[in-house]
């Protein structure tokens, strides 16, 4: 291939528009492989560097791809190898080697790990927060892409125009849910968003033809419609370029997604304690003649655009650079530990403004919210749950169009609870849609979204169907603690669960406790019309991801219904509810448990304080812990399974700072150790219910 040398010193192909710089390519490889060595050599046994995964054969085609992302809105996320790419972006050594080695600054103050890259970027590309769990990267760039396009044909934002979302994994990275999950997205929906799949033929030590048949995704994907697809050498200069820029202009011009496969030596074991005891000699030796470097090397030499020696003083630079770098950074500070705790949720100063700003979420282009109260405006006649958060979801599209509803079903049906009925009809295909089956895939969707200034709200549809999703739900509410507040995924995850007339250990959990003990997550469990209203409106216009239940018994539930509070209705988490007053006992529920706790205390005839907690993270301590010292007694009611359920983390807490006015023991009153079983008589045995809470109730007033 003919090429030219431009007076900027970069070397292109006889495409005048070929975006490369080719002196930066040799400039960053250069650092990069010196990085490595510094590592490697030193650091790592010196103990200053705990992780390290080198990016030795990996480099060249990185930093390539990084000359790509030249678009205001572009993102890209990678995995543990990816740091030749964002060199190319422009990141300092200095910021590799903080996050390395765990000092102030880096990528997340010393919180994770220091291979795991993230860089917030309003006016360039965006590198969204790595994750340290394989595949798990894809569906949040898919959701970047999704929401590029809303920006750019919904909301008419130019800024967004030819933007796109490029992806970094390995061949073993093909085999899972999240890449079949992003790719169902690309294709099914046209996004802009580049694969690039780095094959060099192993996922640590596990051969690709154990990923996908053959080892090559591309081939197996020959016949997979809505993609282009690219494959060869990731170590060929010149081959490299002709396929990044190929996979560059599709996905710019033609607005859909393309996957590109280069094959790639991984010169280095899989991290700094692999030995690669599982290769042959042969294999190594036949890695190590593929080495990009050299062939960089003579690409650039045999067209004379760079000399021998310049070549060696790029490289003694680049040590030199990189060394007197690690001697700064080694005289730096480690994060100080009292703030460890800071950032798991958004924080204000005393101005009520957030501190720092962070990339995603509703602070960006905030829309002017109409205003709220808690004051009651209650419209005639009684609501059920189902019709409230209905009413309640309307008014919030309606008043900002950067909230986008979807899951499976919640378009033209309405979702499988009704809970959506009419509200694409209203509102349009953009902003209420349907998604494809998979619960990973909606929630990594909703980061991407989020990461991109949207505020998604995701429909789970029962509450066991969340596990598959669990760990992009992790990845959500760790985001702001893990990256030390420079990223945040605001979203509410509307969820179904609990008994119905009959249950099932797949559609009638609850298992609520999980996500209050999860890192990052606010946890809303409204047990009536009322309460959905006020809490959902709150979650919708708050910078914090949370999980709000939707109890299945409870949405069309007479008890449940109530008068529609008004659009302006909103009730503050962390604030309980006292249902009836009384000074024998105190007994604390919330969701599908609060209405058989009243009918129970009613049937007693015992006077006693009835707390619905109506939010789990945070909970109203400071109610409960006053009415356990007035009362002397408490009984917790919850659906959950008694081990570890949420009521042992409030006796805990009653047991340590009410313990010298408890005139009984705490007591707790749950569903047993077991699945909700399926006839509706073994349920109502194995639950709670009106009866068995009397029974304690009564037993605890005459202790």
């Amino acid at each position: 291939m003919h090429l030219i040398k431009n007076q900027d010193d970069s070397l292109n192909t006889n495409n005048n528009d070929s975006p490369f710089n080719w002196h930066k390519v040799a400039k960053d490889i250069l650092i990069s492989r010196a990085l490595d060595d510094l590592e490697e050599f030193d650091l790592v046994k010196q103990k200053k560097v705990l992780y390290q995964f080198s990016a030795r054969g990996h480099d060249m085609a990185q930093i390539m791809l990084g000359q790509i992302l030249n678009r205001k809105k572009d993102a890209v996320s990678g995995y543990y190898r990816s740091r030749p790419l964002l060199l190319s972006l422009g990141l300092p050594v200095e910021q590799f080697l903080q996050a390395t080695m765990m000092k102030q600054g880096g990528f997340s103050n010393g919180r994770d790990i220091g291979v795991v890259f993230n860089q917030p970027n309003h006016d360039g590309a965006c590198v969204l927060p790595m994750s340290g769990g394989v595949g798990a990267q894809y569906t949040p760039v898919a959701g970047w892409a999704q929401a590029v396009e809303y920006h750019r044909k919904q909301l008419k934002d130019s800024d967004w125009n030819e933007a796109m979302g490029l992806v970094l994994g390995g061949d073993g990275s093909v085999a899972t849910n999240g890449f079949w999950s992003a790719l169902t997205m690309a294709t099914t929906l046209e996004l802009p968003m580049l694969f690039y799949i780095e094959d060099n033929g192993y996922g640590i030590s596990v051969p690709s033809h154990f990923q996908t048949p053959g080892g090559n995704i591309v081939k197996n994907l020959a016949s997979f419609r809505g993609i282009k697809l690219l494959s060869g050498d990731g170590t060929n200069p010149a081959e490299a370029a002709e396929l990044i820029s190929q996979a560059n202009n599709h996905v710019r011009s033609e607005r859909k997604p393309v996957l590109l496969r280069l094959t790639v030596p991984r010169l280095n074991g899989h991290s700094a304690q692999d030995t690669q005891s599982y290769k042959s000699e042969d294999r190594i030796k036949f890695e190590k003649q593929h080495d990009p470097l050299p062939k960089l090397k003579k690409f650039l030499v045999s067209h004379n655009h760079i000399t021998e020696n310049d070549w060696h003083e790029l490289a003694e630079a680049a040590k030199q650079h990189c060394y007197d770098t690690y001697l700064k950074v080694d005289q730096q500070e480690f994060a100080e530990p009292s703030q460890i705790e800071t950032h798991a949720f958004e924080e204000h100063d005393d101005s009520e403004q957030p501190i720092l700003q962070t990339q995603g979420g509703t602070h960006l282009n905030k829309p002017a919210f109409p205003p709220t109260s808690q004051e009651v405006i209650a419209e005639p006649g009684r609501i059920n749950m189902v019709t409230a958060i209905r009413k309640t979801l309307d008014f919030e599209l309606t008043h900002n169009d950067k909230m986008l509803v979807f899951g499976e079903d919640v378009g033209t049906k309405g979702g499988v609870h009704a809970v959506t009925l009419g509200l694409q009809e209203k509102h349009g295909e953009a902003q209420v849609f349907d998604t494809s089956l998979s619960e990973e895939g909606i929630i990594g969707r909703s980061i991407g979204l989020s990461l991109a200034g949207l505020l998604p709200v995701p429909e789970i549809q029962f509450r066991k169907y969340a596990d598959p999703a669990e760990e992009q739900l992790n990845e959500t509410g760790s985001m702001r603690w893990r990256t030390n507040n420079r990223f945040a995924a605001p979203m509410v995850v509307r969820m179904a669960g609990g008994y119905f007339g009959c249950g099932d250990p797949w559609h009638s959990q609850c298992a609520e406790v999980k996500w209050i003990h999860a890192i990052g997550w606010q946890v809303a469990m409204p047990s009536n019309a009322e309460d959905a209203v006020g809490l959902l409106r709150y979650a919708l216009r708050n910078n914090n991801p949370t999980i709000f239940f939707e109890h299945r018994k409870m949405l069309d539930h007479i008890w449940a219904r109530r008068p529609y509070p008004g659009d302006q209705y909103s009730i503050p988490f962390g604030q309980g509810k006292k249902i009836l007053e009384g000074d024998r006992l105190t007994v604390v529920s919330w969701g599908g448990m609060v209405h058989m706790c009243e009918s129970a205390i009613e049937k007693t005839g015992v006077t006693a304080d009835l707390i619905d907690l109506r939010t789990l993270r945070p909970w109203d301590k400071d109610m409960v812990l006053k009415s356990v010292k007035r009362t002397g007694r408490c009984l917790i009611v919850h659906e959950d399974n008694i081990s570890a359920g949420f009521g042992a983390e409030i006796a805990a807490v009653l047991a340590k700072e009410a313990f010298f006015y408890l005139d009984a023991p705490i007591e707790r009153l749950a569903t047993a150790d077991i699945g909700n079983p399926h006839d509706p008589r073994l349920m109502e045995h194995a639950l709670p219910n009106p009866d068995s809470i009397a029974e304690r109730i009564m037993e605890l007033d005459q202790v």
